[in-house]
């Protein structure tokens, strides 16, 4: 049985979802709403919010390492270019290069 592929490839423009938070959520406030850029594929890993109440976790989820503009997040040229986050795919929806501020 093959594993299924990824729904983001590096390169793919998303944005964080908004919707409320898991009960052990993993997803920065900070993020949600932003608009972001695939910068890698971590893996697919066992869900820490299930985790958190002993569950197995299953079934795994992909991870990925997105990319923002530190302007875009904290409207202030202080700090780093970019900011890095590992998010996990039921946290992110497609967005296009046409959408304000993409990065």
């Amino acid at each position: 049985m093959s594993e299924a592929p990824f729904r983001y490839s590096p390169g793919d423009v998303v944005r964080v979802r908004t919707g409320p938070p898991e009960p052990h959520c993993r997803t920065p406030f900070y993020l949600r709403g932003q608009i972001g850029v695939i910068a890698g594929i971590a893996g697919r890993y066992r869900d820490p919010s299930l985790m958190a109440f002993h569950k197995p976790g299953l079934p795994e989820r992909a991870l990925y390492r997105v990319e923002f503009r530190h302007h875009d997040i904290w409207q202030t040229e202080a700090g780093p270019d970019r900011i890095m986050a590992d998010l996990y795919e039921h946290w992110l929806d497609p967005a296009t290069r046409e959408t304000p501020d993409a990065p």
